[in-house]
């Protein structure tokens, strides 16, 4: 048994990365250490304007391939993606070429490669054993494939739909208070209004300036007035953290960060509200967010969506967390479409509402 990276270590194969940005840079820096590096970086056409990344300039496919002449090549798809013609294009090129979408975690430094894996194989057993449905154990089964592989059959085994989780997933008509943690700029927001029919408030928390300021503009443009929102960031403790403020969906608490930001526990911020529903997705910080929210969990048992793909660990830390602090829950693992394996979510519904 191997991994992706021992594979890319061995091979005399150059080595091109589609794409450049954070994700290019994390993979061409754990290839560093195993003694490799990126020979060429190219762009789709429309991004291609005769910029440099990492010392080396970005070509477009075509130049690419003339600058190889037939002789093979491994591609390396250094970016993520929800868009279905994004997705497409990577598809068709793996359909041709030898192509891997290295998976290098959101936030945190361990890497899930072999070593990882035989490290926690006890842990990632345990998980397995949690879900309620054998869909959950096929996304769980794919998704830890795809980890150690890189290829995108293993990651496309794990994409599921998205319109079903409302369907016959979640108890959308029994939902009458949610918390959106993490809200971005609206996009759950506007997700909630058109499956659960019955809402009667929702509260969304964002730390991130602009995005919030996006969220308020996007809340007064549709004339949405049951959302409270709260420009503060979701923690084990009420305090004022360090925060990266990127503007984007990467926007996260950091130790580096250089703005300031206030957290603060769900379980003190909405020390009356009823909940029945809570998305956690705060890019790496969902553990201490869960944390915060035990008082919440006690009182109202509402069922929760926790992103599980931030940080390696998050697969088996956060399902482990919740199975013993919710007795009595049924815990399922869902992957919406996108590349890398992004959008991964654990549904945790409370013995509260209807079993599915």
């Amino acid at each position: 048994m191997t991994d992706l990276w021992t594979r890319l270590e061995q091979t005399e194969k150059p080595l091109v990365m589609y794409g450049m940005g954070n994700g290019a840079d994390k993979i061409a820096d754990i290839l560093l250490r195993h003694g490799r590096e990126i020979d060429d970086y190219f762009a789709s056409d429309g991004f291609v304007r005769g910029q440099s990344f990492r010392g080396k300039r970005v070509m477009t496919f075509a130049e690419l391939k003339e600058k190889y002449h037939g002789r093979p090549f491994v591609i390396l798809v250094g970016f993520a993606s929800s868009r279905p013609e994004v997705m497409a294009a990577i598809d068709a090129l793996d359909a041709a070429y030898e192509l891997y979408l290295p998976d290098v975690p959101v936030a945190g430094e361990a890497l899930f490669d072999l070593a990882f894996f035989k490290r926690h194989r006890e842990e990632l057993a345990a998980v397995r054993s949690l879900w309620a449905d054998e869909t959950s154990r096929q996304v769980f089964d794919a998704v830890v494939s795809y980890k150690l592989s890189g290829r995108l059959c293993d990651l496309k085994a794990s994409i599921c739909e998205e319109e079903a989780v409302y369907r016959a997933l979640l108890h959308g008509a029994s939902y009458r208070v949610v918390v959106d943690v993490g809200a971005y700029r609206g996009d759950s927001v506007e997700a909630f209004l058109s499956h659960f029919p019955n809402l009667s408030a929702i509260y969304s928390l964002e730390p991130d300036e602009k995005n919030y300021q996006h969220l308020c503009s996007f809340l007064k443009k549709k004339n949405i007035s049951m959302v409270q929102s709260y420009p503060v960031a979701a923690w084990e403790e009420d305090a004022l953290l360090t925060f990266e403020a990127t503007g984007n969906r990467n926007a996260a608490l950091s130790a580096g960060g250089k703005k300031q930001v206030t957290a603060r526990r769900l379980d003190t911020l909405l020390t009356d509200a009823t909940v029945d529903y809570i998305k956690y997705d705060v890019e790496g910080s969902e553990y201490e967010a869960l944390s915060g929210s035990r008082a919440i969990f006690a009182r109202c048992q509402p069922d929760l969506l926790v992103s599980l793909y931030h940080k390696s660990e998050d697969l088996f830390r956060l399902p482990l967390f919740l199975k013993n602090l919710l007795p009595g829950y049924r815990f399922y693992l869902r992957r919406m479409s996108s590349y890398p394996a992004w959008d991964l979510n654990l549904y945790a519904l409370s013995p509260r509402f209807t079993p599915v």
